[in-house]
């Protein structure tokens, strides 16, 4: 590491954070302030960092001290730290070579990233209250939970499932324990719901499939006691697309029940959602004319949009984002003609930025083209698909690409299969 920093060598710098002390490249970027794809570039060896403004950037957001850099002394170097270092468990393991314990060095690393993640979010209002809860707090609770669901967009669940859970746990203890009027308290339970739901997506995309589970029942039961309709069709909705892939039919009759729950009178965009979800749950099962339709009254519940306030959690569903999912379900019904055009049109549309997104929706493209026949075309989207998964705290693009992997292994003896198998494999 000291070698590394010395002669700017970012990419094993935050390799060796990687593997050394379990930060996440999703974490590096975004207190860098480089791209995920980036730093998962500058990992593997390809490009290096040269400006002196983005190399004092690492230097503050790591916490490397200016000489070792050549830099001058950090201002932070000088400021007395207002809590203590955090506190590591005495040593349980046998030392390294250098003569440092692993265990420590990990859990100091791990303390620190902790740390500079909470520093790095965006600023947000602190909701102060005390016992009594007056009825402004739950929009101000909402407002904060809208901005923290931006962070899903750049970073994985494994990122930011214990900051949306904790948003959650702080919410419940104030139902808990505050007083307010009914219908603060029903508002409050909106609010439980919805958290509920973005904790429950960030633990299903970080793998943690039992905790998911268990956050959109409770917020099934938080939207229900609120006569919040359409965030309760939507926490039906979450429990079908995890059910689809274990019982096709139960995530079928989930999906048609969560939208019979949110009702006709929902948001053009709550509709247009759940709709979207009962076409893949379709797709999934083989049903290609009930996906038909699915997509069908997707679009025409989109075309009912007439500028009104949708609420913040359908913000992202658009016609590009039908689009995608018409892709996606094409390519599960096993229509590549179909499929590839859609997704091609879209995916030209959407920023790198959302890599964790992006990695997944190139991976059905990447699937429609192996499912052609296109074998080099999807080696092309598939190697595409890593470049942007590196780093991203997620599970899922890797688990969506396994299969094409697999079948790409058939393929190895063309140059372009074996490079992205080689690059797949290390």
């Amino acid at each position: 590491m000291r070698t590394a920093i010395a002669t700017h060598d970012f990419g094993t710098v935050f390799r060796l954070a990687r593997s050394e002390a379990a930060i996440s490249y999703s974490k590096i970027a975004a207190e860098c302030d480089i791209k995920p794809e980036r730093v998962g570039a500058l990992a593997r060896g390809h490009g290096s960092v040269t400006t002196f403004e983005k190399i004092a950037q690492i230097a503050d957001a790591l916490r490397i001290p200016g000489h070792m850099l050549g830099l001058a002394p950090r201002p932070w170097e000088s400021t007395k730290p207002s809590a203590p270092p955090p506190v590591v468990p005495a040593p349980t393991t046998t030392e390294s070579q250098d003569g440092e314990d692993t265990v420590r060095r990990r859990e100091f690393f791990k303390a620190s990233a902790g740390a500079g993640l909470a520093i790095g979010l965006p600023e947000l209002d602190q909701v102060k209250t005390g016992r009594r809860i007056g009825h402004i707090i739950p929009d101000q609770l909402r407002k904060r939970t809208a901005r923290l669901r931006r962070l899903d967009d750049v970073l994985g669940g494994g990122d930011t499932y214990r900051v949306y859970l904790g948003e959650h746990l702080a919410t419940k203890r104030l139902i808990r324990d505050g007083d307010y009027a009914e219908e603060t308290g029903r508002a409050l339970l909106s609010v439980l719901a919805e958290q509920a739901q973005q904790a429950g997506w960030a633990a299903f995309d970080g793998g943690k499939h039992a905790d998911a589970g268990s956050l959109y029942e409770d917020s099934y039961q938080a939207a229900t006691q609120a006569g919040d309709t359409s965030l309760a069709g939507n926490a039906l909705a979450f429990l079908a697309y995890q059910k689809i892939n274990g019982d096709r039919q139960a995530g079928i009759e989930i999906a048609l029940s969560a939208c019979h729950t949110a009702g006709p009178d929902a948001p053009p965009g709550v509709r247009a959602l759940l709709q979207e979800r009962l076409a893949w749950a379709y797709a999934v099962a083989g049903h290609a004319s009930a996906t038909e339709q699915a997509l069908n009254d997707a679009e025409t519940a989109l075309s009912e949009d007439d500028g009104a306030p949708q609420p913040d959690w359908v913000a992202w569903v658009d016609r590009n984002e039908l689009q995608i999912m018409t892709g996606r379900c094409w390519t599960e019904l096993r229509r590549p003609l179909r499929a590839v055009p859609v997704l091609e049109d879209a995916l030209a549309k959407y920023d790198d930025a959302h890599a964790r997104d992006k990695s997944l929706y190139l991976s059905w493209l990447a699937d429609s083209y192996m499912a052609a026949g296109e074998v080099e075309q999807a080696a092309s989207i598939t190697s595409r698909a890593l470049d942007l998964s590196a780093g991203v705290a997620s599970v899922r693009p890797r688990q969506r690409l396994a299969p094409t992997l697999r079948r790409l292994g058939n393929h190895r003896d063309l140059p372009a299969v074996a490079e992205v198998l080689e690059r797949a494999q290390a």
